[in-house]
């Protein structure tokens, strides 16, 4: 008999290492230290920025690698870290606070390998760098919010009761309900009296007033609901900022620590993750003049508020709709090409927009962007003192009765408006966070872990290739080549896998696999010694060793691979990474070990029609 791969076989087992070892090329390229220009609210980057950027690193003579502008951002590549830090430095001071300069590092992989989706392999924070944020929940504004939804809930239900009241205020966390006569007393009282969960009622019959009281359980709950709904909102954001493995977690009882390992532009992850962002849509006070509110005449029922870009507009204090509302918001361009946001209301959302644009077709209706920006000071409790900043977006004329769906214009470059639709999309904060600690692991750090794991990864693998090539001889070799393959494909699939992260754990799990797939060359060579011993000719043992170790492998690995699934899926962190790799390994292991020795065994001595011997 004679053992050998029908033509396709072979050609299916060579297109999927070369396969793999194309996707694998772009992580003997390496990355540019680079520096990135991104505009900031009212500043735009343009190729007139890429020029004057240029312009100033040629006069400082500072060399580079290329200069490249896409997305309105500039990047600009280095030749070594020291140039990097001195363009930035430079191109601060020379461009001001309308851009950001954020230190970046940017893949070295040529064009036409990048053309095919061709990208390096993506290092985790242990190893490549990145940002370690610590960011602080302002349980305040959380609560404070929380209080003034429930003056409004019990201002509604005591109007449609027709009860009268003379205040509705909040006393800390509690709400105060003052009523006009007895009457309107018993009538709260049937109204209010264990309508709130979470809330006890205290009465003053005397007083005509009813309290209603927080209890500690429900505050504890609010504050903890607080910060998983920021947790969530936050893990939104990171996932459309398209970091791969983040490490998003709670610390203590007001903290949550964010890691975002290799992260591309840190600039604008710090904008993101902080922002506190809601909208808010309001009618135009046309009835009074704006002028007069202006010179300080604000009429009863309507306030002043800032236009970005400059101005002001006299708005009515009533409220037509939150962005509590909005479940969707995506960026388009209007007739005249300009950015707009499209937005997306759930239906309780579409209701209130439908009944109040209803009777108003004509009348303009303002989009007013509200966000909370830290002060830099502290509040006598120790705390970080944000200031709410609102902003008219957006003044457009009601054309049409508005549903779920319409659009807001005028709201900037496109940069300003990718992020507007990111942050309602993601969903506005519960309260608004402050980054209290910043920490960038370097690159040099990053490249000792990644020295020293490669370092044992060689060394392991060194001496399993010296074993086998002594123990097996021409046959070791064999399983050294398999090895060496596995290794490639290891990587060449990690770098295709979009979210696939290597941290130091996802490094043991490669040298883990390594051994594996050496044990299943043990196991299926000590199978075809055992076939010789037993009489059998060499074509026999080769074909009966290769069948009768199969079960055993596959038996092995197939509950490696239920357990590293198990890994991934309760994991977090770098068990996940470690999970990733040794489940991968598992797979190209068992490859390279069954098919691919298999396909270099037959060609080397299967067609050998009079083998006598063979080098194992």
């Amino acid at each position: 008999m004679l053992n050998k791969f029908p033509l396709w076989k072979n050609l299916l087992v060579l297109f999927i290492v070369l396969f793999g070892a194309l996707y694998a090329l772009p992580n003997l390229y390496g990355e540019d230290h680079a520096v990135q220009i991104s505009g900031t609210r009212g500043g735009e980057v343009t190729m007139d920025t890429l020029s004057q950027v240029e312009r100033t690193l040629q006069q400082a003579g500072i060399p580079t690698r290329g200069m490249s502008y896409e997305g309105g951002q500039v990047l600009v590549r280095l030749e070594s870290d020291d140039d990097q830090l001195a363009a930035r430095e430079l191109l601060v001071s020379e461009l001001g606070n309308q851009y950001v300069v954020a230190l970046n590092l940017a893949p070295a992989t040529p064009s036409w390998l990048a053309g095919i989706g061709g990208e390096p392999l993506k290092l985790g924070l242990d190893l490549r760098g990145g940002v370690h944020f610590l960011m602080e929940v302002d349980m305040e504004e959380a609560l404070n919010k929380m209080r003034e939804s429930m003056l409004d809930t019990v201002r509604d239900r005591l109007r449609d009761a027709r009860v009268r009241y003379t205040g509705v205020r909040a006393e800390g966390n509690d709400v105060v309900v003052t009523l006009r006569s007895a009457e309107d007393y018993q009538g709260a009282l049937s109204e209010l009296r264990n309508q709130f969960e979470g809330y006890e009622t205290r009465t003053d019959s005397g007083a005509n007033t009813i309290t209603l009281v927080m209890t500690d359980q429900f505050l504890q709950e609010t504050r903890a609901n607080a910060i998983d709904q920021n947790i969530t909102i936050l893990r939104n954001r990171v996932d459309e900022l398209g970091v791969a493995e983040p490490l998003i977690q709670r610390q203590g009882q007001d903290r949550i620590v964010v890691e975002l390992p290799g992260i591309q532009d840190t600039a604008r992850a710090k904008e993101i993750l902080g922002a506190t962002a809601t909208l808010e849509f309001r009618f135009v006070d046309t009835d009074n003049d704006l002028q007069d509110a202006i010179a300080g005449r604000v009429p009863f029922g309507s306030r002043l508020f800032n236009v970005r870009g400059g101005g002001q507009q006299l708005l009515e204090n009533r409220v037509i709709l939150t962005g509590d509302h909005i479940v969707n918001a995506n960026v388009g361009y209007d007739e005249s090409n300009r950015p707009q946001v499209n937005i997306t209301l759930d239906s309780a959302g579409g209701r209130l927009m439908t009944q109040a644009t209803r009777g108003n077709v004509g009348r303009p209706m303002a989009t007013v962007f509200i966000e909370f920006l830290a002060t830099g000071e502290t509040t006598d409790e120790g705390r970080i003192a944000f200031e709410r900043v609102e902003e008219v977006v957006s003044v457009a004329t009601i054309q049409a009765v508005l549903g779920s769906n319409f659009r807001i214009t005028g709201v900037g470059s496109i940069q300003d408006a990718q992020n507007l639709a990111l942050l309602l999309r993601a969903g506005a904060l519960i309260a608004p966070i402050q980054i209290v600690e910043e920490r960038t692991v370097g690159p040099s750090l990053g490249a000792e872990n990644v020295r020293a794991g490669m370092t044992a990864i060689m060394a392991g693998f060194i001496l399993v290739l010296f074993f086998m090539g002594i123990y097996y001889r021409k046959f070791g070799l064999v399983a050294n080549l398999a090895l060496l393959t596995n290794l490639v494909l290891i990587v060449g699939v990690m770098s295709m896998i979009p979210g696939a992260t290597l941290t130091m754990p996802g490094m043991a799990g490669i040298l883990l696999t390594v051994g594996m797939a050496v044990d299943a060359n043990v196991i299926i060579f000590e199978r075809i010694r055992e076939e010789l011993l037993a009489g059998r000719s060499p074509q026999q043992a080769i074909s009966r060793g290769y069948e009768n170790a199969f079960s055993t492998i596959a038996d092995a690995n197939i509950t490696t691979l239920i357990t590293a699934l198990i890994l991934f899926a309760v994991g977090t962190g770098s068990i996940k990474g470690f999970a990733v790799t040794l489940a991968i390994g598992i797979v190209t292991s068992m490859f390279t070990a069954i098919v691919g020795t298999r396909a270099i065994v037959n060609l080397a001595w299967g067609r050998q029609k009079r083998l006598t011997k063979l080098s194992i």
